[in-house]
């Protein structure tokens, strides 16, 4: 069973957070520990295992990061061990980022670590608008149309993972 059945919810990148906060709270009451004292040795583990499994959907699907891997994941788009090819242009882009900060390693300038600091964040809003409209469309789309937006929705995927990276490293050069 996934998290969006537990919950009675369609597979979402953006669930109604009320819903799910809905759904936590029922299933929290229904499978408490507490209730079920007098029950068998095997109806307890039963229970506490729905109850752990609930603590770790609500977990997941309340959080937009965590709910965009495991949607990915359960789509079949995320293939432990995959070298996922980014986008050349991406990957030039990011490249002269590299650069900059490697040479603000061994000589620092303020205006230029915060130009860098400026593009890497212009950089995360774009992708973020990306995935915005891709998840909203998804959420909306016919199934054939949902397999064009998640491979689509991993490329954005994989491009915030590579942006976190040179956010780190312009984190560690800024301390």
């Amino acid at each position: 069973m996934n998290y969006f059945e537990l919950y009675n919810l369609p597979i979402s990148f953006n669930p109604d957070q009320a819903v799910v906060k809905q759904q936590f709270y029922a299933l929290s009451k229904k499978f408490h520990p507490d209730f079920y004292i007098n029950e068998s040795e095997e109806k307890q583990q039963e229970v506490l295992e729905l109850s752990t499994l609930n603590n770790k959907a609500f977990q997941v699907l309340k959080d937009p990061q965590k709910r965009l891997h495991y949607v990915l994941e359960l789509e079949n788009q995320l293939v432990e061990g995959e070298n996922y090819a980014l986008p050349q242009d991406f990957l030039m882009e990011m490249m002269d980022v590299n650069e900059t900060l490697m040479d603000l390693e061994f000589e620092p300038n303020a205006i230029k670590l915060e130009g860098v600091r400026v593009q890497v964040e212009l950089f995360e809003q774009s992708l973020n608008k990306e995935l915005t409209e891709l998840t909203v469309a998804f959420d909306t789309a016919n199934q054939d149309a949902q397999i064009t937006l998640l491979k689509a929705i991993k490329d954005v995927y994989y491009r915030n993972k590579y942006l976190y990276r040179i956010k780190q490293s312009l984190a560690r050069i800024n301390a």
